[in-house]
């Protein structure tokens, strides 16, 4: 029966309390999570089981809006990738298994929040063993982050979610003939959020100067004297994958965070008069890409197959970052007869920083020119981002727009290249937060009892996804007790603290 309906037909006799013993706002992996569910019986109730679990889950829809009928409408995921159990609350247990009225009892609980997931969380298809790591990988907390702490928007939309939350629950087991099933008596989740530490990932290797292609991190522009004299040359535009946008660790202090891109430019003239145009100004802008999916991830999301999958959406936001002009960048001219000057390496391979571009396509082994461009690149403050991430069901990727305006007799375009970039974030080498007193802490959000089944379990009924059987519910068909496996972090002296591995049956 589901909670809603359940506690209108029972009267609740149970009032639960998650208390946790740090105030902090922001956990990130081997970060301590761990606190006291407070059981107080408003009348004599007896149980037989005590749960407390750290859950992470993703939930996402799509709506496919199609003009055949039977394939249009909202097709919905939800995949439990974390579940983490809290071992030996037996220990804690009153005897006889009654829970006396007007008395409290509590059940202490440890998580620690683990590197990364285990292997049976993604077992679906993947084009490649690099797509399966990315999916082990712990997601951040993602669209949640209003409802925990008062932190800017993340730009997620409310088709994709990822939250964690610490579950507790007070059941009973009851049996009807041969049938035997767990009735719920009461229930809590406590929303935390997560931003795992994220590890700068190798450039991506992208090419090409198509304008509708992912990334374009080489341009090539004919410069007229004017619209109708002739050619003064050909300028090349090229830039690297910079380095990562790292973001500070939890519980540091705040920080713009910024890097430095570098941006290359080659001019081949097309006589030796011929001079660089003058440069305008450099404008930046970051773009964010969310895509979200009703069935597992093959492969890391591509824009250009995304009108063909009815089953994924794409949401897209730019940010303006900073104009700077480029007016008095000075250009160096090149003689070709020196070797040294122009660079061979592989056309498959991204250029360096600082490297000069290879020659245009109109090149003829004259004299050219070459200038280096840097344009610092720092995170908006009103807003907040989560690190580059690639999940079963949602990816997270940034985007890097630079455009560099000219002017040549009276014209003035301009060239744009849209250059991946990483944003990835700290940790803090595993140290917790120092205990405090057991008390209700006021950070984080609490879930009363009807509201806590629809947080941890999927609200619709689909055929499961082949990617997600046995591991997530998206239809009646998955296993009710299948779920990820706990975790052991740290072998703790006291008794109630030790962890041990709990696989499902």
């Amino acid at each position: 029966m589901p909670a809603r309906l359940r506690n209108l037909v029972q009267t609740q006799k149970l009032d639960i309390k998650i208390n946790l013993h740090s105030r902090k706002k922001t956990y990130t992996t081997s970060d301590k999570i761990d606190g006291v569910v407070s059981v107080t019986a408003l009348a004599d109730t007896a149980f037989d089981a005590v749960e407390v679990e750290f859950v992470g889950t993703a939930r996402t829809y799509v709506e496919r809006l199609t003009t055949a009928a039977a394939v249009s409408g909202r097709a919905e995921a939800f995949h439990q990738f974390l579940k983490l159990t809290q071992p030996n609350l037996q220990d804690h247990y009153p005897e006889r298994g009654i829970l006396r009225a007007g008395q409290t009892y509590d059940f202490p609980f440890i998580f620690v929040i683990p590197q990364q997931l285990l292997p049976r969380v993604c077992q679906h298809k993947v084009h490649n063993p690099a797509v399966r790591d990315a999916h082990l990988l712990l997601p951040p907390t993602f669209g949640d982050d209003k409802d925990i702490v008062d932190e800017a928007d993340d730009m997620a939309p409310d088709m994709a979610s990822i939250r964690y939350g610490v579950f507790a629950q007070v059941s009973r087991v009851k049996t009807s003939g041969d049938d035997t099933y767990k009735i719920s008596l009461a229930s809590k989740a406590r929303k935390v959020r997560v931003v795992p530490a994220v590890d700068e990932q190798p450039p991506l290797a992208v090419g090409g100067d198509d304008a509708e292609s992912e990334y374009v991190m080489r341009k090539e522009k004919t410069i007229r004297k004017s619209v109708l004299k002739g050619k003064l040359g050909t300028l090349v535009m090229e830039a690297a994958q910079p380095q990562s946008l790292r973001l500070r660790a939890p519980g540091q202090p705040e920080s713009r965070t910024t890097i430095v891109v570098t941006v290359m430019l080659r001019f081949d003239p097309t006589d030796e008069n011929a001079t660089p145009p003058r440069l305008g100004s450099m404008s930046s802008k970051i773009k964010v890409l969310t895509t979200f999916a009703s069935s597992a991830r093959y492969n890391f999301p591509n824009r250009n197959l995304l009108m063909l999958d009815l089953s994924q959406g794409l949401h897209t936001e730019q940010l303006n970052l900073s104009s700077r002009c480029m007016a008095n960048v000075e250009w160096r001219k090149v003689d070709p007869t020196k070797p040294a000057t122009i660079e061979r390496r592989d056309s498959a391979c991204s250029m360096t920083a600082g490297e000069t571009p290879q020659p245009s396509s109109t090149y003829k082994g004259r004299t050219y020119y070459t200038a280096r461009l840097l344009v610092p690149v720092s995170l908006p403050t009103n807003k907040a981002f989560v690190p580059t991430f690639h999940s079963c069901l949602i990816s997270r990727i940034y985007q890097l727009k630079l455009d560099l305006g000219l002017h040549t007799a009276g014209i003035v375009p301009s060239m744009e290249l849209k250059v991946p970039v990483q944003v990835s974030s700290e940790g803090n080498n595993g140290e917790g937060s120092p205990p405090r007193d057991y008390s209700d802490s006021e950070d984080g959000v609490e879930v009363d009892a009807e509201d806590a089944s629809d947080f941890f379990e999927p609200r619709t009924v689909r055929a499961p996804s082949e990617g997600f059987v046995g591991r997530s519910r998206i239809g009646s068909q998955a296993p009710v007790d299948d779920a990820p496996p706990g975790y052991t972090p740290y072998n703790q002296s006291t008794t109630a603290h030790r962890r041990h591995m709990s696989v499902p049956a």
